[in-house]
């Protein structure tokens, strides 16, 4: 649950296509590499370079194209889990795209040209972000036309065409079926409304119950427990399905296993080769104590400079937070950018210690709280081809309080993304006067940097929770929650002269910058990924929203914010930057209190009341600014492709290639990686 996405206020940047090369990674300089790649749908694609790749020695090389191919082994994971169907799908059209033979420049083909790209970027049929069904543009018949003219198609055993275009008629076409991928309303089934391939038959409160007789009461060092299985009912009873070597995705995780032993034998020190050991072992066993001593021991591991994450690791797409979607990301430390939120991670104390929290849920010592930045490699799963900007873990509240965590900015994905952001209409669309936007030229990009170090180093290692309480006492709406929590102690910290007194921070003219940006995109910009009539499901945009609805309506009385209207155009005014600073404490307060105490009422009525419903005419409204600037509203990215350089059966070198082509890299990947049965 701990980590941070991309949305800001240069979020909706208008891209152009880049030249059709490969690149090699040979010292390009980053305003000679083209970051835009491709455009479909609400999606705008982008690349990203591996700075420093060529400064690493052969056996750091070889060590991260092992982590490399690890990583890609679990792509098919991710499919699965979001949706039982998402494979055969997926492979269906995949097959039509490499083998029809009919006309590929009609309207038609160029819909479901865009239809498995947006397949790809969310990996599964529903949408990455807004957890609905994706419906095809095309019809049902096109369809039937292309299938027909097509080869190889992965029909299921002893099933003809006609059988089986029946069976996937409504589960392509039909909103209703299996309409969400993970449902988050009030009032239903959550497990039940759920479209995930998390549970079979089973009810919400059959899981709460099943989990409920695991735990051991005022246990101090609770099990992820659900977090590596699926679970059914076997003869009335229910069972879980672990994720493991010879249980379920078997054959994906054989193939990672593999390549983390190949990993183990070149690691850098005995600390890493321990931690992949631990991890290797975890993978064997689905033992998930050795899960909590991988996570034990790879937050020890400061020293290496190549990192990962590699694992069943968040649980947002599961209504009740449990189960956890595979992801990995393999990295290098960036040295110089560590620097910044190094010096933040050094003050924890301080920022614990001064912050709003009622005393007795503030830690009195806060542990090992490593930051560094980091310049990613690859990443697959769950953290691909949408990725995030910051990440905290291991997300076991426990670890993070005895052992301490580590939190990170992936530098070089967000360097991507201001590339791009400075070329934004967006900015001098949406902003209230020129100071705003002076500001948001001059301290934007930095502003949001801060933000994401102190949301992942000081806001999520934040707090503690009462004697006896389990975060999963609030249910639902524990996501949420908790990313507001780590955004509030972000945006009170911001515009803290501390961040100046310890150089990170230039002046507070940066946190006003933050605090305009956040406030404009929670109670207006990230409307743009919203369809009309629709309220909030995902648990950022919920947080963020929450955030700024609350402060903003706790603030009106002094008018701390306003909403002003100028020539038929709403915009978002702050007139008291030090009365909002206080709000955001008021609310960190609150939350913190109700993480602490499992106060499940208050955080739904939070979440209810303030993240859910959205105001359709300001939806509309910014919608309709938006398409004027023709911009996308979500960005994810191709990823660097590793080959090794063989000499006498030995790596010698590693060649990084920048491939240009979305399609190409995600064919070659079903190619190369699909390695997960299709079940009939």
């Amino acid at each position: 649950m701990n980590k941070i996405l991309y949305c800001t206020l240069i979020m909706g940047t208008l891209l152009t296509s880049c030249k059709n090369d490969s690149t090699p990674a040979e010292e390009k300089k980053a305003s000679d590499f083209e970051v835009a790649a491709d455009r479909f749908g609400d999606v705008q694609v982008l690349r990203y370079q591996i700075n420093g790749f060529d400064k690493l020695t052969t056996k750091q090389k070889e060590l991260a194209y092992y982590l490399y191919e690890a990583a890609l082994c679990g792509r098919d994971m991710i499919y699965d889990q979001k949706y039982k169907h998402n494979l055969r799908i997926r492979k269906t059209l995949e097959a039509i795209y490499t083998t029809y033979t009919g006309d590929k420049k009609s309207e038609n083909w160029g819909k479901f040209d865009t239809y498995l790209k947006k397949i790809w970027f969310s990996n599964g049929i529903h949408h990455h972000y807004a957890s609905e069904k994706m419906l095809p543009e095309f019809s049902f018949e096109y369809f039937n036309e292309l299938a027909k003219n097509s080869k190889n198609l992965p029909l299921p055993e002893g099933r003809t065409w006609a059988d089986y275009a029946t069976w996937i008629k409504p589960i392509m076409w039909d909103e209703k079926v299996d309409a969400m991928t993970v449902n988050l309303a009030d009032g239903i089934d959550n497990i039940k409304g759920s479209a995930n391939n998390f549970y079979s038959e089973v009810t919400e409160a059959e899981v709460e119950d099943f989990y409920k007789q695991m735990g051991k009461p005022g246990d101090k060092e609770p099990l992820s427990y659900g977090l590596n299985s699926r679970l059914t009912k076997k003869n009335g009873k229910l069972v879980e399905q672990v994720w493991k070597v010879g249980g379920m995705y078997g054959a994906a995780i054989e193939k990672i296993v593999y390549w983390m032993e190949k990993a183990k034998a070149v690691a850098e020190n005995d600390q890493q080769a321990k931690v992949f050991g631990l991890l290797i072992d975890f993978y064997k066993t689905g033992d998930l104590k050795t899960f909590d001593q991988y996570c034990i021991e790879w937050v020890k591991d400061v020293n290496s400079t190549l990192d990962v994450v590699n694992g069943f690791i968040e649980v947002y797409q599961d209504a009740l937070g449990k189960r956890g979607t595979f992801e990995s990301v393999v990295s290098l430390k960036d040295f110089e950018g560590t620097k910044r939120i190094e010096t933040i991670a050094k003050n924890a104390q301080w920022f614990e210690d001064n912050s709003p929290l009622l005393p007795n849920h503030k830690k009195k010592e806060v542990k090992g709280i490593i930051g560094k930045a980091i310049t990613v490699i690859v990443e697959s799963g769950d953290a691909a081809p949408s990725t995030p900007i910051g990440i905290n873990l291991p997300n076991s509240n426990w670890i993070r309080q005895a052992h301490g965590s580590k939190s990170v900015a992936l530098n070089n994905i967000v360097e991507s993304y201001n590339i791009q952001g400075a070329k934004s209409p967006s900015a001098a669309e949406f902003a209230f006067d020129e100071n705003c936007l002076a500001r948001a030229k001059k301290y934007g990009a930095l502003a949001g940097e801060l933000h994401t170090d102190m949301h992942e180093v000081i806001g999520h290692a934040s707090g503690q929770l009462e004697e006896g309480v389990s975060e999963d006492a609030l249910k639902n709406y524990k996501n949420a929650l908790e990313e507001a929590r780590a955004d509030l102690v972000a945006l009170y910290y911001i515009y803290d002269k501390k961040l100046v007194d310890i150089g990170v921070m230039p002046d507070l003219d940066c946190g006003k910058a933050e605090y305009e940006n956040y406030m404009l995109n929670g109670l207006m910009l990230q409307l743009n990924r919203m369809e009309p009539g629709k309220n909030l499901e995902e648990a950022h945009m919920r947080n963020r929203q929450l955030v700024a609805k609350w402060a903003f309506e706790k603030g009106q009385a002094d008018k701390v914010v306003e909403l002003v209207k100028r020539d038929g155009k709403t915009y978002v005014k702050i007139n008291d930057y030090d009365k909002l600073r206080k709000l955001f404490g008021d609310l960190l307060r609150e939350i913190q209190r109700i993480k602490s105490t499992g106060d499940f009422d208050a955080g739904k009525n939070l979440i209810e009341n303030y993240g859910v419903k959205v105001d359709q005419d300001l939806l509309k409204e910014v919608k309709e600014r938006f398409k004027k600037l023709n911009v996308a509203p979500y960005k994810g990215f191709i990823q660097p492709k590793l080959t090794p350089v063989m000499t006498d059966g030995k790596i010698t070198d590693v060649k990084v290639e920048y491939p240009t082509s979305f399609a190409e890299q995600q064919l070659w990947y079903s190619k190369q990686y699909g390695l997960l049965p299709i079940e009939n």
